[in-house]
């Protein structure tokens, strides 16, 4: 299959890349249609034991695409409910299939699955880093949850601390990401890539020496999540997301300001905090 807004390279360890560095890998439509079929093509190759989702240029994912020309082209030519869309029960459909739905199926992946972040993770990006097993992360990585359609981060991060930074709205350093659990491991930006691709390859030979035991491990551990009630809340978080988007409740920033996400407020807020991040050791100081 010919990929246009990312790159797939099969092998044991197979690779999925968004190639989007212009756009900061937001992620339309067809980007996420294009990460479903690899994540596909893996699964059902015999000689892939696991994969790796990262991203070109400077970021991993500034989240959504929000309204590019190539995005809402894709959207019209596809019939699907595109950003400016007013059509809100197509628009809620077509979110659900492309960002709770989908997203649950690559949490689900029956092989082991690693994110590799790099610059900044907001959003969407979050996402889909969340939706991965590990996640391995340059150390000047940062990191923005939100209120968003896979809203993951209470178990990511747990209640408390999700409470204290969603609150606020601020970027998360990969070393506080690190202490909540939700970054398996740090390293610098020049050895990342390296390092995530030497356990991806040890992950990959212990699955295909054993991949129904090894598959048997990943799928134990996201039952017993669900038992606790992840994927009902995820579905129920979504209600809630639709609820308040279609009530216009939310909060856009101006364009420069960081839009939806309101970039431009978490870094102000990230700053704010900087002095105590760096006192616990979670970021560099001033």
């Amino acid at each position: 299959m010919d990929f246009q807004q990312i790159e797939y390279q099969p092998g044991k360890v197979a690779r999925i890349i968004f190639n989007r560095p212009k756009q900061l890998n937001a992620q339309s439509y067809l980007l996420l249609d294009e990460v479903d079929s690899a994540f596909q093509a893996a699964a059902a190759d015999p000689s892939c034991g696991a994969i790796v989702l990262s991203g070109r240029g400077r970021a991993f994912s500034a989240g959504h695409d929000l309204g590019t020309p190539e995005e809402l082209a894709y959207c019209q030519a596809h019939g699907l409910a595109g950003p400016h869309s007013t059509d809100w029960p197509k628009k809620v459909s077509d979110m659900y299939a492309y960002y709770v739905k989908k997203t649950l199926a690559w949490r689900n992946c029956p092989k082991p699955t690693v994110a590799m972040v790099h610059g900044y993770c907001i959003y969407g990006g979050w996402m889909l880093a969340a939706a991965m097993d590990v996640l391995f992360a340059a150390e000047d990585a940062l990191f923005l949850p939100g209120m968003v359609e896979y809203f993951s981060a209470p178990w990511d991060l747990g209640p408390k601390k999700a409470k204290e930074i969603l609150l606020e709205h601020r970027f998360v350093p990969a070393a506080e990401g690190l202490a909540c659990g939700f970054v398996n491991r740090i390293f610098p930006a020049e050895r990342l890539e390296e390092e995530t691709m030497a356990y991806a390859a040890r992950v990959a030979d212990n699955y295909l020496a054993a991949p129904s035991w090894t598959g048997t491990i990943k799928n134990a551990i996201n039952h017993m999540q669900d038992a606790m009630g992840f994927t009902s809340e995820i579905e129920a978080a979504y209600t809630s997301f639709c609820l308040m988007y279609g009530l216009g409740a939310h909060s856009d920033a101006s364009p420069e300001k960081g839009g939806f996400a309101r970039t431009g407020i978490a870094r102000q807020n990230f700053e704010r905090s900087r002095t105590w991040l760096a006192r616990q050791g979670l970021c560099a100081p001033d």
